[in-house]
């Protein structure tokens, strides 16, 4: 059967409120499956855009979940930048701008928050190695930590960025991010801007959208992403993901 080449390589997406939801629910695992079906159909026949994944989640979590969608070929973006994982390879590529006294900063920063904001429940994503992110039950209680750790981040020279999802704050790297990590997926696997879309869901995926020619989002989206997108989908989350891939796979951009 003949069919008819692709219009993109690929394609990155976020996980958490693309793939499933940002709280602790369970992921759809049947229509994981049907995206890792997507995947192998890419493969074989070329016909629609491979999927890879571009996310603040630590490398552990985004390896798990590249092999879960039968991505073995295209690199991870993980950790909002900070590394890619190339499952070709088994490579794990730290972003070569982080420096020992940035893993010092690190540390600094992750000891300061543990000890001023750990009694009150705030706790620390496990995982992580270049950045902190941090949770509490209580989210507009965590939020009103922002201006707090900006201030801190300031005095003590720690060179980060705070930004926040629905239910997390991120303390990255002020340097690194979701769009350096889509320069380097370039880089690495040579494929350029105009072979790329990607999929997302809050502000910080416009990092994403600025270095891809088609940016799309599920219906759950940050109404300020949205106005942002190529196209926005009717349902949300991996639903929306996987009507987002059928119009691709189709040539409907």
């Amino acid at each position: 059967m003949h069919h008819e080449p692709r219009q993109f390589d690929a394609v990155l997406c976020d996980i958490d409120g693309c793939l499933g939801p940002e709280s602790t629910a369970p992921f759809d695992a049947h229509a994981l499956a049907r995206l890792a079906d997507h995947n192998r159909r890419a493969a074989e026949h070329g016909d629609r855009p491979l999927v890879t994944l571009c996310s603040g989640r630590p490398q552990p979590f985004a390896e798990a979940l590249c092999r879960v969608i039968h991505n073995h070929s295209l690199p991870v973006v993980c950790e909002n930048g900070v590394w890619l994982f190339d499952p070709a390879s088994g490579a794990y590529l730290r972003d070569p701008a982080i420096t020992p006294e940035h893993l010092d900063a690190v540390a600094g920063a992750e000891a300061w928050i543990e000890s001023q904001f750990g009694p009150t429940g705030v706790v620390i994503q496990p995982g992580k190695v270049a950045s902190v992110s941090i949770w509490h039950p209580d989210t507009p209680f965590l939020m009103s930590l922002i201006p707090r750790l900006r201030e801190v981040f300031a005095d003590h020279g720690w060179p980060f960025r705070v930004s926040n999802t629905v239910r997390w704050i991120n303390c990255d790297l002020a340097f690194v991010s979701k769009g350096t990590g889509v320069e380097r997926f370039s880089a690495h696997t040579g494929i350029p801007r105009e072979r790329l879309a990607g999929i997302g869901d809050t502000l910080s995926d416009l990092a994403i959208a600025d270095r891809v020619v088609f940016f799309a989002c599920p219906d759950n989206a940050d109404e300020a992403l949205k106005a942002k997108a190529t196209y926005v989908a009717p349902v949300p989350e991996i639903a929306g993901v996987l009507h987002i891939l059928d119009r691709l796979a189709a040539g409907r951009v």
